[in-house]
C-alpha cells in the first residue's frame, strides 16, 4: 500500500510567532557581541553610578572613539541595557543594568558569560566533525575563552550562595569545617569554588583536582592572591585516581556530568571519604524528563552540553555520558551503583540542583 502524507496546512499566526523567536535570538547573539565588547572596553564601568552622560563623556572616560561609543550605546539602548534621555542626548546605566553589567562582584553579572557561547562558535568546525564521527572533544582542546568563561560565569552564583546557602544545607559539613575537615574539591577549575571555602574556613584543608593543568595553574594564583595558598593546594588528578584519604567532604560543582565515567568518579570518592564523610554534588538544574526542561536555561545547558559536555564525556571514554541535563534520578542512580546508600537533594536554584550523597 502506497501511504502518501499530506503535508500540514502552514498556520501563519504559528509561523509568525517562531519567526518572531527566531528573530529575537538572532539579535541576541549580536547583542552579546555588544555586551562582550562593552565589557571589555570598560564602557559599562565608565557609565555605572555616573547618571546621564553624553556620548562624548563615556567615550572620554572609557578612552574609546566617540563614534563608536555613540553607535554601542544606541545598540545598548535599543536592547534594554541602557536608558536614553532625549531632551539631553544622554545615556545612562539603572542600578540594575549596573548590576548586570558593571558590577564584576555581582551574583548576576553576565558579560564574561558570553565568552562561552564565543568559544562555542570558534570551535564549530571541531564540533561538526564531532557529530560525523562521534569522536569527543577534550575540555583543553577548546578555545581559550571557555575555560575563562564558565570560571566567570559561576564565580559570582558561588561566591554569593556556597558558603552562606548551600553548605549550611548539609548535614552537619559546617560544624566540621569550623572544627578543621579535610576537603576536596574535584573537577575545581579556577579554584573559585575552593577558594570560597578556604577563606571561610581557616581551620580546615582544601585540596582541588584537575585534569586540565592550565586551569590547575590558574587556580594555584587565585590561591595565592586570595592568601590561602598554604590551605588550598591544587594539582592535576582524574576524578577517578586523585590521592588522599579521610576527606570529611567530596565537591563535585558542576563537573560530574562532563566525566566519561561517573561511576567510577562516585565509587573513587566512597573510598577515598572518611567514615562519615559527605559528598557534595552541584549539578546544572534539571527535571527528569526532556518535556519538563522546555526553558530559556534548560535551553543553554543542552546547547552547551551538546558541544562541550557530552563532547569531553565522549572523549575521556564515554562509559556513561550524562549530559548537563541529567537530572535527580540518573545522578542517584551514579551514586547508588557506588555504593551510597543515602541521596538526597538539599536546594535547588533556577540554575543549579545541590545534592547530598553519604554511604
Amino acid at each position: 500500500m502506497n501511504i502518501q502524507h499530506t503535508p500540514h496546512a502552514i498556520d501563519p499566526a504559528k509561523l509568525d510567532a517562531l519567526v518572531a523567536r527566531a528573530f529575537g535570538d538572532l539579535s541576541a547573539g549580536y547583542g552579546g557581541v555588544m555586551i562582550s565588547i562593552g565589557n571589555r572596553l570598560g564602557l559599562y564601568k565608565a557609565m555605572a553610578g555616573a547618571g546621564p552622560l553624553s556620548a562624548h563623556a563615556i567615550a572620554t572616560r572609557a578612552d574609546c572613539a566617540e563614534r563608536y561609543v555613540r553607535e554601542w550605546l544606541n545598540a545598548q539602548v535599543a536592547g534594554g541595557y541602557a536608558a536614553y534621555h532625549p531632551i539631553s542626548d544622554t545615556y545612562e546605566l539603572t542600578p540594575e543594568q549596573a548590576m548586570v553589567l558593571a558590577n564584576e562582584d555581582s551574583p548576576v553579572f553576565f558579560p564574561s558569560a558570553w565568552s562561552v557561547p564565543a568559544s562555542m562558535w570558534a570551535d564549530e568546525e571541531k564540533a561538526v566533525e564531532a557529530f560525523r564521527t562521534g569522536k569527543g572533544i577534550p575540555w583543553g582542546d577548546h578555545d581559550g575563552r571557555l575555560a575563562c568563561g564558565v570560571a566567570a560565569f559561576y564565580r559570582n552564583a558561588y561566591k554569593a550562595s556556597l558558603v552562606p546557602e548551600w553548605l549550611p544545607a548539609l548535614d552537619g559539613v559546617v560544624d566540621k569545617l569550623k572544627a578543621g575537615a579535610l576537603v576536596a574539591d574535584i573537577g575545581c577549575g579556577h579554584g573559585h569554588s575552593t577558594v570560597l571555602m578556604a577563606k571561610a574556613f581557616p581551620a580546615s584543608q582544601f585540596r582541588g583536582f584537575d585534569t586540565h593543568l592550565l586551569s590547575v595553574s590558574e587556580a594555584q594564583g587565585v590561591a595565592a592572591e586570595a592568601g590561602v595558598a598554604q590551605r588550598a593546594s591544587f594539582a592535576e588528578a582524574r576524578a577517578d585516581n586523585y590521592p588522599g584519604k579521610g576527606y570529611d567532604l567530596i565537591c563535585f560543582f558542576d563537573c560530574l556530568h562532563d566525566m566519561g565515567d561517573p561511576v567510577a568518579a562516585a565509587t573513587h570518592a566512597a573510598k577515598a571519604l572518611a567514615p562519615d564523610g559527605t559528598v557534595m554534588l552541584v549539578e546544572p538544574f534539571a527535571n527528569d524528563k526532556v518535556e519538563d526542561n522546555v526553558s530559556p536555561v534548560a535551553r543553554m545547558y543542552y546547547a552547551a552540553s551538546t558541544t562541550i559536555c557530552c563532547a569531553h564525556a565522549i572523549s575521556d571514554g564515554g562509559h556513561l555520558v550524562l549530559g548537563a541535563q541529567a537530572g535527580e534520578a540518573r545522578l542517584a542512580d551514579v551514586f547508588r551503583k557506588a555504593g551510597f546508600t543515602r541521596f538526597r537533594r538539599v536546594l535547588e536554584t533556577p540554575f543549579n540542583l545541590v545534592l547530598e550523597a553519604r554511604l
